[in-house]
């Protein structure tokens, strides 16, 4: 339950890993807004989008209509960037009309992400261009595409792969 719950401010200090030095205070990265007062269990979630490698620590501060606030513990978690490259599996799939791809890479550089169709005919570059070093997500939209068999091939240095998957309308 909650009583006079104004809502939770998301706070955030990022330490390096390359270093100790970090920012030394805690700044508001977002709001979520409470539901003042209620006697039915409540969930609140936020997503922090981080994409450099570092020390994350979160805390919340609770605050009232009335203006008073409560910190919560603080949290840490850590990011690595990915050791490898990786192309994952398109979700969902089959998919219809919108699906998701995920790829890693290792350290910075010029990456290409196309879509083909069976005949090996480019249908659209996803991504063309620089990229940090990290995990991307991915958008694609098929939806002036027919059904059917298509391929997503990723290009980036030295490593390349293919995966397929199915657009059913």
């Amino acid at each position: 339950s909650e009583f006079n719950n104004q809502g939770f401010e998301v706070e955030r200090r990022v330490q390096s890993l390359q270093s100790s030095v970090g920012n030394s205070e805690f700044e508001r990265i977002s709001f979520v807004a409470g539901n003042g007062n209620n006697t039915t269990q409540q969930n609140y979630s936020f997503v922090d989008n981080v994409t450099s490698s570092g020390k994350y620590f979160y805390r919340l501060k609770q605050i009232d209509f009335n203006g008073s606030f409560t910190y919560s513990n603080v949290i840490e978690v850590s990011v690595m960037k990915p050791t490898e490259f990786s192309l994952a599996q398109n979700y969902p799939n089959p998919f219809n009309p919108v699906t998701t791809i995920r790829f890693s890479i290792p350290q910075p550089m010029n990456v290409s992400l196309k879509i083909y169709n069976v005949l090996g005919q480019e249908i659209k570059t996803l991504v063309g261009g620089f990229k940090e070093a990290g995990e991307h997500t991915i958008t694609f939209d098929a939806s002036s595409l027919n059904s059917g068999l298509y391929f997503y091939k990723i290009e980036a240095g030295t490593f390349n792969m293919v995966k397929k998957m199915t657009l059913l309308k």
